[in-house]
């Protein structure tokens, strides 16, 4: 039973009915209080402004003054964190395409490149944290902003998805809908790809990003990860081989290790398991890992090197850095060299055809 449900919300009127017209998101307010309400709890609402009764549309109440005993006014409250109000991100303005800042050319770029080569036009396509959020501002460089329409487990549907501390926003975007009901569509399968990171990855696929020992502060938890990659159709892992320390360089379209990681993350055991290789094979899933040097798929018989980048010896720098086996594909080829150079790639991406749309 919930004793306490503390929401947020922009305005409220003085019988306790909330609207959100400033927030990015709506998260799970309503969840919240019912849950705290039908238990015989509190709700307690933080709010940017009090206004009059009745004053509020009742199209914009989110939140019904039943549901609320408490109201706290916070002038100034922050959108997100560290932002100020941006009506952008709530949805009042469009910014233009110039305002968002592309990707700096670097090892990173060149791995984000490379996930964008799993989106066909048309995908709906959740995103994480991590390299994966540097997506969208490939497709952006590319032109292609609206090819795919992003969805993110905060709530977002569409536009631009931001980045650092502000990552569970957009702006620009189609729509926003509640945290519970973005991940009902997940759990429904309803994305075509998803867009992740990883930080260990062990001989059955299985991925760990929720613990690493001694290093809690890059260790918060699942968030959503669970229910996003339960019944997704088709999954993008993005992130480094190896980590601690790793230094690469490239030069003229060649990738050039000046240091390897310390840390390697392809390993026989995970820390903990976030994902289960095992069950998405069961499921049919295709899961895809993508890093700098080689791309690795999980096949029936297990990881196979399908990639490998231009400038990187397969057996010392991708074989000899894993500590579990990878198989090789008979039919291992060079990563794209687009990916390798620092202008535009001028990207095209296939149109997916899904039966009931368009």
């Amino acid at each position: 039973p919930v004793d306490v449900a503390i929401i947020r919300a922009t305005s409220a009127d003085e019988q306790g009915n909330l609207s959100m017209e400033h927030e990015g998101a709506y998260l799970g307010a309503l969840d919240q209080a019912l849950a705290a309400r039908n238990a015989g709890g509190l709700v307690i609402a933080q709010v940017e402004r009090v206004v009059e009764a009745h004053s509020l549309p009742a199209q914009a109440v989110r939140v019904p003054g039943i549901l609320v005993d408490y109201v706290a006014a916070a002038p100034g409250q922050l959108q997100t964190t560290g932002t100020r109000y941006d009506p952008a991100i709530s949805g009042a303005v469009r910014r233009p395409p110039s305002q968002f800042s592309l990707v700096e050319w670097g090892p990173e770029k060149a791995i984000a490149r490379r996930a964008a080569l799993e989106l066909r036009q048309g995908d709906a396509v959740n995103l994480g944290f991590g390299i994966s959020a540097l997506v969208p501002r490939i497709l952006l460089e590319e032109g292609l902003a609206d090819a795919v329409t992003w969805v993110i487990e905060q709530g977002a549907v569409g536009g631009m998805p931001l980045l650092d501390f502000q990552f569970g926003c957009a702006a620009n975007l189609q729509a926003i809908m509640s945290s519970p009901d973005q991940f009902t569509y997940f759990q429904g399968a309803g994305t075509d790809c998803s867009l992740l990171s990883f930080m260990q990855v062990d001989l059955d696929g299985s991925v760990n990003v929720s613990r690493l020992a001694g290093r809690p502060h890059v260790t918060a938890g699942i968030g959503g990860f669970i229910d996003i990659t339960s019944r997704a159709r088709h999954i993008v892992f993005s992130g480094s081989f190896t980590a601690g320390g790793l230094n690469l360089e490239i030069e003229d379209g060649r990738l050039r290790i000046v240091r390897e990681g310390r840390s390697q993350k392809f390993v026989p055991a995970l820390e903990q398991v976030t994902f289960s290789g095992r069950r998405a094979h069961l499921q049919g899933q295709r899961v895809t890992y993508v890093t700098e040097r080689c791309v690795v798929s999980l096949e029936p018989d297990g990881l196979t090197v399908i990639e490998i980048a231009p400038g990187i010896d397969l057996e010392r720098e991708v074989l000899g850095q894993a500590a579990i086996p990878l198989r090789v594909s008979a039919a291992l080829r060079t990563m794209d060299s687009r990916l390798f150079q620092p202008q535009p790639m001028s990207l095209v991406l296939e149109r997916r055809k899904r039966p009931g749309r368009g």
